[in-house]
Parts: structure tokens; C-alpha cells; sequence
């Protein structure tokens, strides 16, 4: 008998494929569609990005449709986004479930994000009344800034309970063992890994409680989906990495072009990843190509800006 998550899931799939944008969808006769970048032409017919959208587990389906229940238990948010996304990498349910809870919002992966865009989000958070702080979840200097936000809404109150909240691998749980100045919440560089809840005790008076990263189940845009791949929101066996790359390597020539992005086939060129007889291998060059993008080997980039958001 299939599980309530295995349903869930099915559900939560089945939705998604009502609502996914017709550019993601396989034609009649399964070939792909033809699809344009940030207002370029993508270039050739690739495979679509289907399964990377599909990826909403039941254990996300389950945490999104109980954080109401636990919102009422904490008494502020920490949101952590992608400072490289602030937008896509944010959860639009929290304004409903939670306007009247104070929020700390955490600009995660700051370092490698550009800086200007950073200070422009900062303004912009503290423009709509939120508390906002960019930090780098393995710099402790940074994380402290945090800690000084936590400590001005929390000032006048009692034991305060918070949550930590936000999409998979943005650093929340970085940003926890930061606080706690020790390893206590299980990290990996890749999504999904935080699967159940877990209860820290910060300072005497305050805790801080980890949650399931949670992809919202519709992207709002399919750019916004292959930047959340390109970014490590979603498991690298959901999504054709060179796809992913492609799209970010036509988004940057019209959009970065002095950053000189090399496209996939000279990359991997350039670093000898080829085959047998000499065939170039794109496939392990893009998973090269993902891990050097995230280590800001491309540049430090911010795909979002106030002004869109």
C-alpha cells in the first residue's frame, strides 16, 4: 500500500505538470521545444527541464503543509535565500503564513554574489521593514551578524524560539552551526540533505529550530528554474546538467558578456575532459562546469535585482 508521502508526491507531481509552462513540456512527438534565455535565443533544440521541476519529495509536501502549525509554536523566522537569487530562492507562502511573525532575512552565499546587488537587496529589505544581513555560512565573522540582528529583536523578550527556514542548500544549516560555534546540524554541498526537524539551543533564552529546505511546488519562471538548478537548489541527478549549462552560458553572453564565459564544448576542451578517441566528454565537464560556477570561478553573479522583484 503506498505511503502518504508517496501520495503526496503524486499529487504534488500531477499539479505541476498542469502548470508547467509550455516551453518545459515535451511536443506531441517527444522532441523538445525551442526556448529563449532572459529574451535571447537558447540556440539549439536541447532536452527540456522537466524532471528538474518535478522534484517536490512528500517529505517537502509534509513540511510545507505543516509549517503553518509550527509557525504558531516560534516566535521569529530566519529566512535564508541565495544571495545570488533573493527572489526565486525565497518562499512567497511565508507572507501569508507568517506577516506578523518579526523576520531576519539571510542573504546566504554572499561571497559568491555580486556585492553592489547585495547592498541593493539590503536596502530593499529594510525598505519593506524586514531585518536584513548577507552573510557566508562558513565565514563565523559573518554569521555573527546574525547574531547581532537576533539579539535587537530579541532584547525584550523572554525564551524566544525561532526557525530557520528556506529552499534546499542555501546554508541553513551552516548558518545554525555558525551560531552554535560548533558542528551540531548536518551539512552537505547538495540539496535535500536536512530531512526532519531539529531543536538547537543557541543561548539560554534562545532556540533555534533547523527545517526541511522547501522548494515551493510552481516556479514562477523558467528561468528561474534553471538558475535554481544551475545554483544547487535541486539534486544533480533531477536535471541534464548540460542543459543547465547551456542555458547559463547564453543567459551570460547576453547579459555578462565581459565575464567571457566560455560555452561547454571549449571548457571542456580547455580542462581535457574527453573520451576515448578523443570525443570531448560534456558530461562530466558540465558537472565540472556546476562545481566551478558555485565557487565563483565565473565571476561573482546576482541573476535578481530590486527593481524586478
Amino acid at each position: 500500500m503506498p505511503s502518504h508521502d508517496d501520495e503526496d508526491m503524486a499529487a504534488e507531481r500531477a499539479q505541476q505538470n498542469r502548470e508547467l509552462p509550455e516551453e518545459f513540456i515535451a511536443s506531441s512527438d517527444g522532441g523538445p521545444r525551442r526556448e529563449a534565455v532572459g529574451g535571447a535565443q537558447a540556440g539549439p533544440e536541447r532536452r527540456t527541464l522537466q524532471a528538474a521541476i518535478n522534484w517536490y519529495p512528500g517529505h517537502m509536501a509534509q513540511a510545507m503543509r505543516k509549517l503553518g502549525e509550527r509557525l504558531r509554536i516560534v516566535d521569529l523566522l530566519i529566512e535564508v535565500v541565495d544571495a545570488r537569487l533573493p527572489a526565486s530562492s525565497a518562499n512567497p507562502e511565508l507572507d501569508k503564513l507568517a506577516a506578523r511573525k518579526p523576520r531576519i532575512v539571510v542573504l546566504g552565499r554572499e561571497d559568491l554574489a555580486d556585492p553592489h546587488a547585495t547592498r541593493e537587496w539590503m536596502v530593499w529589505h529594510a525598505e519593506h521593514g524586514r531585518t536584513a544581513v548577507a552573510v557566508n555560512g562558513k565565514d563565523q565573522g559573518s554569521v555573527k551578524r546574525i547574531a547581532g540582528a537576533l539579539d535587537a529583536l530579541t532584547a525584550e523578550r523572554g525564551t524566544t524560539r525561532a526557525m530557520v527556514v528556506g529552499i534546499p542548500n542555501t546554508g541553513k544549516s551552516s548558518i545554525i552551526n555558525g551560531l552554535l560555534r560548533r558542528t551540531a546540524a548536518r551539512t552537505e554541498d547538495k540539496a535535500g540533505v536536512t530531512r526532519s526537524l531539529q531543536w538547537f539551543r543557541v543561548r539560554p533564552k534562545l532556540e533555534v529550530m533547523d527545517t526541511p529546505g522547501i522548494l515551493v511546488p510552481k516556479i514562477a519562471t523558467p528561468q528561474a528554474q534553471w538558475q535554481l538548478a544551475l545554483t544547487g537548489a535541486l539534486p544533480r541527478e533531477r536535471f541534464d546538467a548540460e542543459e543547465v549549462v547551456a542555458q547559463f552560458v547564453a543567459w551570460a553572453h547576453a547579459n555578462r558578456p565581459h565575464l567571457d564565459v566560455p560555452d561547454l564544448e571549449t571548457y571542456a576542451r580547455a580542462r581535457g575532459f574527453a573520451r576515448r578517441g578523443g570525443e570531448v566528454d560534456l558530461h562530466n565537464a558540465a558537472g565540472a562546469f556546476l562545481k566551478d560556477f558555485n565557487d565563483a570561478k565565473f565571476g561573482r553573479i546576482t541573476f535578481e535585482r530590486p527593481e524586478a522583484a
